[in-house]
């Protein structure tokens, strides 16, 4: 029988803070906790799964359908390359450059160089909040604009009318060769808008991340033969590397129909998924009640994966990191991030309690497949659950 993993990270969907969270700021955080109050939050599939289950939380279901816990991260930092790095196997003990100030003039100065433009702005930025702020100066002079985040990250935004988005992602390969070393970004996103003031962005984004720096499950699985199907910015996320498969995605919707669509298929491997919207629309901009209704949406498409896992099927959703969108804060937060597991050959309302890695994901992915060469780091629970 051909075994297949659906591995769906909800990205930012952390469900309470981390005991060192007050080294990032971020005590009392708690991303489930405020979108759970709002009226518009709706999860019958997933409380059937027991995330209220997860402990730390109240009303939860007598019998769960899967089993649940929570995890822990380990790597130093709370961004998505590292969360998903740490989720493929790989903990990362030093934090990947930020730049609170904005970029060195060095880099700048550089990559206006290479790129024959001027930069706008160089400075931790609200996506959103920035081309509001100098989307008109950048049509007019067709400068860059360029800026950060909490997260380690160089952005760029132009305007669609301006550059356009193929020229954009050039000048984003320009800055991933620029940045390296000591100032080796964990992505450079290409952050393309289009229209009139107030200007929209386009769903047209893309990551250029750094190489993960060691053999991750994706390497291991595809190195063995099987498939490593990637929906949403997985690829990116790993620069392609372990990936046999990409399927870029323009929303959570779009993602969960191609999920589902990969679920009618018959592979051999794992389908790794991610939804950004939580993340990127909600959690960034504050919006506890689109949040809400996000995973109340993304509840009603899971009921529809649920249908498609056959016998041998294992549906593992987890988190990269929080970002607690009812907190003075628009950046992501330090906290634990749920695991839920379910399958037939799963034993059902099985508390996995507090995982002390995200890493634990990867080795049991691996113990599904029985791979056992080249193991990553991560304690496995799969004898826990069969």
């Amino acid at each position: 029988m051909k075994k297949r993993v659906f591995l769906i990270v909800l990205d930012s969907l952390g469900v309470g803070e981390l005991p060192d969270a007050h080294l990032w700021n971020d005590e009392g955080s708690n991303t489930l906790k405020a979108i759970s109050e709002h009226l518009d939050f709706s999860v019958p599939t997933l409380k059937k799964l027991g995330l209220f289950n997860i402990d730390g939380f109240s009303g939860g279901v007598k019998d769960p359908i899967g089993a649940y816990g929570k995890m822990r991260e380990r790597s130093m930092g709370k961004d998505t390359t590292i969360g998903h790095w740490e989720i493929a196997g790989i903990i990362s003990k030093t934090p990947l450059p930020t730049y609170p100030d904005g970029f060195p003039e060095e880099i700048i100065k550089e990559f206006e160089k290479k790129t024959g433009r001027k930069v706008l702005c160089n400075k931790p930025y609200s996506g959103t909040e920035v081309i509001k702020d100098y989307g008109k100066e950048h049509i007019k002079t067709g400068d860059l604009i360029v800026y950060t985040s909490s997260d380690s990250v160089f952005q760029i935004a132009a305007h669609d009318g301006v550059i356009p988005t193929e020229e954009l992602y050039r000048y984003c390969k320009i800055a991933r060769e620029i940045l390296k070393g000591k100032n080796a970004v964990g992505r450079v996103i290409a952050r393309p808008f289009t229209g009139e003031y107030p200007y929209k962005r386009t769903p047209y984004r893309h990551d250029y991340s750094l190489v993960p720096p060691k053999t991750t499950m994706l390497d291991i699985i595809k190195g063995s033969g099987l498939s490593v199907i990637s929906v949403g910015k997985i690829n990116d996320i790993f620069a392609g590397k372990g990936i046999t498969e990409s399927n870029p995605t323009k929303s959570n919707a779009d993602g969960m129909a191609k999920t589902l669509e990969i679920a009618k298929r018959e592979f051999c491997g794992i389908c790794f998924v991610n939804l950004v919207d939580f993340d990127s629309i909600y959690g960034h901009r504050n919006d506890v009640g689109g949040y809400a209704r996000a995973l109340s949406e993304f509840d009603t498409g899971l009921s529809e994966l649920l249908l498609e896992i056959k016998k041998e099927d294992f549906l593992i959703i987890t988190a990269d990191h929080g970002c607690d969108p009812s907190t003075p804060s628009t950046d992501h937060s330090r906290e634990y991030t749920p695991i839920l597991i379910c399958g037939n050959n799963i034993k059902n309302g099985v508390n996995l309690g507090i995982r002390e890695s995200f890493s634990d994901i990867s080795a049991t992915v691996l113990d599904i497949f029985g791979l056992k060469k080249g193991r990553t780091a991560g304690k496995s629970f799969y004898k826990d659950l069969i």
